[in-house]
């Protein structure tokens, strides 16, 4: 029994990688746009399981980290691909990317795992120093990169002078290792799962399991590369069947992209509901922030450089609509963090300004 599950993790991601390697450029017909949206959502359900066994090795919150780490590496070399590549909407591709990763990581992945451990816990409790540590630093990250721009008169439009694009990039990038060194050295403990109500501790075959062995944790992190490769791949695949069927519904283009960074924030949603369910509600709030984080902190420096051979302008700056939301979701965030417990209400909140957003950008 054993055997057959660890066979099925080891050989979806190479039969992703596969398929990825074989229909790459093509346009997806509706057979084979079904076929790799399974072998998508296989790939997505292996990269959870490889993550879980890498964090289960190293520990929290290293295991956080390197999920979303590694997400957010493979998300930015799909960004400037696409951003050569040009096209409709490409100027704003970035932004619109680290937007929808903030919403969909802060109220989404958030808002699930609030209401999950809500669910099985009654009222869910985490460290908020590590969490209000992580919100303070993805709200001084967000505001830099994608609220500024708006507001700034050195260059016309919602968009950073060279220099202004070089002081966000430098910052958003020094910001970004100063949490991880936070995190991982200096307050490692603000980061550890907090034991819930009716709990002796942390989860309990959390307590009782070994570790996996070297070996085994750097196989699962190869296999864990490689089926995260696959997800961005397959996705970006997808999109040209996720582009038609959006059209014919008469949705906008920007769209497309919450659809997409659904798609490639899937093994952070699932392994942060999963933790949840367990009782490690700070292991999923590091995953929710951490993967947002990573998001603005790596993808704004990689632009930045990316845009000294890429044409065309990039519109960073955030609009009103967004702007509202971006401002609601700050609130609500630290009212939610600050007690350092949270109930269903909470979590429910979260879900419905999401909500707010997808329908925004489907009517705005």
């Amino acid at each position: 029994m054993r055997r057959s599950r660890v066979s099925w993790n080891v050989v979806v991601p190479l039969v992703a990688l596969v398929m990825l390697a074989l229909t790459w450029g093509a346009v997806p017909g509706p057979a084979l746009a079904g076929i790799e949206a399974v072998v998508l959502i296989g790939a997505v359900l292996a990269a959870v399981h490889h993550a879980e066994v890498v964090a289960h090795r190293v520990g929290e919150p290293f295991g956080s980290l390197v999920l979303a780490a590694a997400v957010t590496v493979i998300e930015l070399a799909l960004i400037v691909e696409l951003m050569a590549s040009g096209g409709t909407g490409a100027e704003t591709l970035a932004r619109d990317t680290a937007f929808a990763a903030l919403m969909i990581c802060t109220n989404g992945i958030a808002g699930l795992s609030l209401l999950l451990g809500s669910h099985r816990y009654g009222e869910t409790l985490f460290n908020p120093r590590g969490s209000g540590a992580a919100l303070a630093t993805l709200i001084t990250l967000a505001t830099l990169s994608l609220v500024l721009p708006t507001f700034t008169t050195s260059h016309r439009g919602p968009e950073f002078s060279p220099g202004q694009l070089e002081f966000a990039a430098v910052a958003s990038l020094l910001l970004y290792l100063l949490f991880v060194f936070t995190q991982t050295v200096r307050h490692r403990d603000f980061f550890l799962p907090v034991a819930q109500k009716g709990q002796q501790g942390l989860v309990e075959d959390e307590i009782h399991a070994d570790p996996p062995s070297n070996a085994q944790a750097l196989r699962s992190l190869g296999l864990l590369m490689a089926a995260l490769v696959a997800v961005v791949g397959l996705a970006e695949q997808e999109s040209p069947a996720v582009e038609k069927l959006v059209s014919a519904a008469g949705f906008p283009h920007s769209f497309v992209g919450v659809v997409i960074a659904s798609l490639v924030l899937l093994p952070e949603t699932l392994a942060a509901g999963r933790a949840a369910r367990q009782g490690r509600i700070q292991t999923s709030l590091n995953l929710a922030y951490g993967s947002a984080m990573a998001s603005i902190g790596l993808t704004i420096p990689g632009i930045a450089l990316a845009s000294i051979w890429l044409r065309g302008p990039l519109i960073l700056g955030l609009g009103p609509t967004q702007l509202v939301l971006f401002a609601a979701t700050v609130v609500i965030s630290m009212l939610t963090v600050v007690p350092g417990r949270a109930t269903r209400l909470q979590g429910e909140v979260h879900l419905v300004l999401l909500a707010a957003y997808v329908f925004l950008t489907i009517i705005p």
